[in-house]
């Protein structure tokens, strides 16, 4: 069985404005090229479907009741609405994503990611519109971003571990290297211990780690020795903070912490060997490329762009 057709239609809404506007259904009529009683049967079909009154029957003139002024005024949004999604629909049969869905791991700096998000709204057709691509940008840890890409739920992954083998079906280039850096706060114990610090010394501490945020791929662990306390903290940013704290110890990017170090709120220490990242980015084979993915890649091409999203300076 089909479903009845609501009788509020982009027409119908259209015609309670046309009477609206010319203070009579006769002189609506005319607008419109139709006889009055035409545009009156209409009226009272809607009227019924709706079961209220658009219009005032004492009234020897057009006029709306508070149910139906109502109506116009949310209809006319409507229509607003109706045309933008046209207009967007066009443009996107043009070769540009209704949505692009963008996994950045939480290590890379977020303004450069706003900074091109902002340069990719000022782009400007020969319209003076900007691109109808509605961008999406999630924030994932470790394999996380992977899992978003492999799941479809991101069209685009920026810093994906270059070591991983799960690349099937993927493109990948290279996004660049970014350096660890053992720190702990001034009162921390491990602050004063001689250096390089031994293994057996920071297991005895505890440490401050980003969980995860992968719910299907098994998750990964990056720095901790076995049987160490840890604090799971859900971003960078509270892991910098609880280290600032005092709350225990691990590896930060050497960029997002390297203010903190000379201010002496942090104290690098050696642990050993350095700690340094390989970063790519990925996105899924196949298919024709969209003119929003186009872009992005084209950016991220840049030496001065990827630098910038691992070093923290501007693009």
């Amino acid at each position: 069985m089909s479903e009845r057709i609501h009788p509020l239609t982009p027409e119908a809404i259209r015609l309670i404005a046309a009477i609206d506007e010319a203070g009579s259904f006769a002189a609506a009529a005319r607008v419109l090229g139709r006889v009055p009683s035409a545009l009156s049967y209409s009226v009272r079909q809607l009227e019924e479907a709706l079961d209220v009154l658009l219009f005032d029957r004492a009234s020897r003139s057009a006029v709306l009741t508070p149910a139906g002024r109502e109506l116009l005024t949310e209809g006319r949004r409507l229509l607003v609405e109706i045309d933008a999604v046209a207009s967007r629909v066009k443009r996107v049969a043009s070769g540009w994503e209704g949505q692009l869905s963008i996994a950045a791991n939480a290590l890379l700096c977020p303004h450069t990611l706003l900074d091109l998000a902002d340069a990719f709204y000022a782009q400007r057709d020969t319209a003076g519109l900007p691109p109808p691509t509605r961008i999406r940008l999630r924030q994932e840890v470790l394999s996380g971003t992977w899992e978003a890409l492999l799941s479809g739920a991101a069209d685009l992954a920026i810093g994906v571990d270059a070591d991983d083998t799960r690349n099937t079906g993927l493109q990948v280039m290279p996004l660049g290297e970014m350096p660890f850096v053992f720190v702990v706060a001034p009162q921390h114990p491990l602050a004063r211990a001689p250096e390089p610090l031994d293994p057996s010394l920071i297991r005895q501490h505890r440490a401050v780690a980003i969980a995860d945020s992968a719910f299907k791929l098994s998750p990964s662990t990056r720095n901790l020795l076995p049987g160490q306390d840890v604090l799971t903290v859900p971003t960078l940013d509270l892991k910098i903070a609880a280290q600032l704290r005092g709350l225990g110890c691990g590896f930060l990017p050497v960029a997002r912490i390297r203010a903190h170090v000379e201010r002496g709120e942090l104290v690098a220490k050696d642990a050993g060997e350095a700690r340094i990242a390989q970063f790519s980015i990925a996105w899924r084979r196949g298919g024709q490329r969209g003119r929003a993915l186009d872009w992005w890649l084209q950016q991220l091409e840049s030496p001065r762009t990827r630098c910038a999203l691992l070093e923290g300076t501007r693009a």
